[in-house]
């Protein structure tokens, strides 16, 4: 049985940060993957008493060609600006679409320290962070920076930074080997990173001539909010038998900050303090299920079903000094009211899927999946992408150079149902390869990569 109990690597090609091609993009590639093929010892490196001390991780680089992209600086005339403020909604008229060069690198260490405190009790700390093209991921965030203890027959206890197990099981291993990260993992209503989390983990129990692992995982968030105070709630339940593996989580949250971006940090819901009395509560929660079945040593079956719920929250300044300060907002009906609330947040709920499989044959793995994020329901009477839907599909080929090292070739092709404001599941109107649903319905990207895992 594989437990996954900590964050992995992501999926190639997860979150590009794109940047124009320029003539050196082959050169820097070449050499970042000439030396991932430098020889290496070994995957891991442990040391001190015992091997107390460790460091793994993983680093990824890859170059992506991608169809349908605005060119000369984006669709959008503030390419920063959230989709869900009004004025972001324009395109920049007459950009011309066409193929862009991305160039991806990421790298992201783990650094381990453990000790046995005697009597099947251990002691864990972990910390580790992710760089994307140089910078940290989510700037002021870390992804694990914890202590835990724990007991074979009482199982595990851990305090501090880490991350959810709604997106790390939902990026790895499910959609990094479908290349669905960026579709599956990085959208939706859960959050990612954790700041002042508790998580107990059980024991193994044997159910059902199955194994069974419960997890219970909570968050207060930014303390310094005291009207609208956070609150985040996860609950996890793995069960695997045989080649079935299944995970089903729950996540619940109060004033994290309306978003639809399976990556962000759980906080508060607003950028700062002096916005607690300015703003209204907020609150979101996904429920997920997902199942991975090796229907033989070669083929693998997945798929998952996600359902995605907003409390909705309207929009409001909070500072107007010039330029004026806006809160999170979330489906707002611009220029509306609702029981004598200017500017309306609307709640909404939408349900979206994903399948896939995999063939495996000795150092080379074939893949394809496929990922829809559906329409939403929501009385706003204002249109804010609710009634478009998308659907991608990708296909993988990778191959096992040497044990850490693998080599890959994805694709992947998109159509959004229509032209306008993209799904709301989705955290941008191009957050997917930055194919942008104002200008097109259609897109598609090929690539090469490959990652080393240490």
């Amino acid at each position: 049985m594989n437990i996954n109990l900590s964050s992995r690597p992501a999926a190639a090609g997860q979150d590009f940060k794109r940047v124009e091609a320029v003539s050196s993009v082959w050169i820097r590639t070449g050499l970042m993957l000439a030396s991932l093929a430098l020889p290496t010892a070994s995957q891991a490196l442990e040391f001190g008493p015992d091997g107390m001390f460790s460091i793994t991780g993983f680093a990824e680089v890859s170059l992506t060609y991608v169809n349908n992209q605005c060119l000369s600086g984006g669709c959008q005339f503030s390419p920063e600006t959230d989709r869900q403020r009004v004025w972001a909604d324009d395109v920049v008229p007459g950009r011309p679409l066409g193929r862009r060069d991305v160039t991806f690198t990421q790298v992201q260490p783990y650094f381990g320290f453990k000790y046995d405190l005697g009597k099947g009790y251990k002691l864990n700390a972990m910390y580790s962070q992710r760089w994307r093209d140089g910078s940290p991921d989510v700037p002021g965030f870390v992804y694990e920076q914890n202590v835990a203890v724990s007991h074979e027959d009482y199982g595990r206890l851990a305090i501090g930074h880490m991350t959810s197990r709604t997106w790390n099981l939902a990026d790895y291993p499910y959609a990094t080997n479908l290349s669905l990260s960026s579709a599956w993992a990085a959208s939706g209503a859960g959050y990612r990173m954790l700041t002042q989390a508790l998580r107990y983990t059980s024991r193994v129990f044997d159910v059902a001539d199955g194994d069974l692992v419960l997890e219970a995982t909570y968050d207060r968030g930014d303390t310094a909010f005291k009207i609208h105070k956070p609150r985040f709630i996860e609950l996890w339940a793995h069960y695997g038998k045989g080649p079935l593996s299944l995970d089903a989580t729950y996540q619940d949250t109060r004033n994290g900050g309306p978003v639809a971006w399976g990556l962000a940090p759980f906080k508060a819901v607003g950028y700062q303090e002096a916005a607690d009395s300015k703003v209204g509560e907020s609150g979101q929660s996904v429920v997920m299920i997902q199942a991975i079945y090796q229907y033989s040593p070669q083929i693998e079956l997945s798929g998952a079903l996600r359902r995605n719920r907003w409390s909705g929250a309207y929009a409001a300044i909070i500072d107007s000094t010039p330029p004026a300060q806006w809160n999170n907002m979330w489906n707002v009906d611009w220029g509306g009211t609702l029981n004598g609330v200017a500017n309306p947040g609307y709640p909404a709920t939408s349900t979206d899927w994903s399948v896939g499989v995999r063939y495996r044959m000795d150092k080379w793995s074939f893949s394809t999946g496929m990922a829809h994020l559906g329409r939403a329901s929501t009385d706003n009477p204002s249109e804010r992408g609710q009634s478009n839907s998308v659907l991608v599909n990708t296909a993988r080929v990778s191959y096992e150079y040497k044990r850490g090292l693998e080599f890959y070739v994805s694709g992947g092709v998109l159509h959004y149902d229509k032209q306008g404001l993209s799904p709301l599941s989705l955290p941008s109107n191009a957050s997917i390869e930055n194919i942008d649903s104002r200008v097109t319905r259609d897109g598609n990207w090929i690539g090469v990569g490959a990652v080393y895992t240490f």
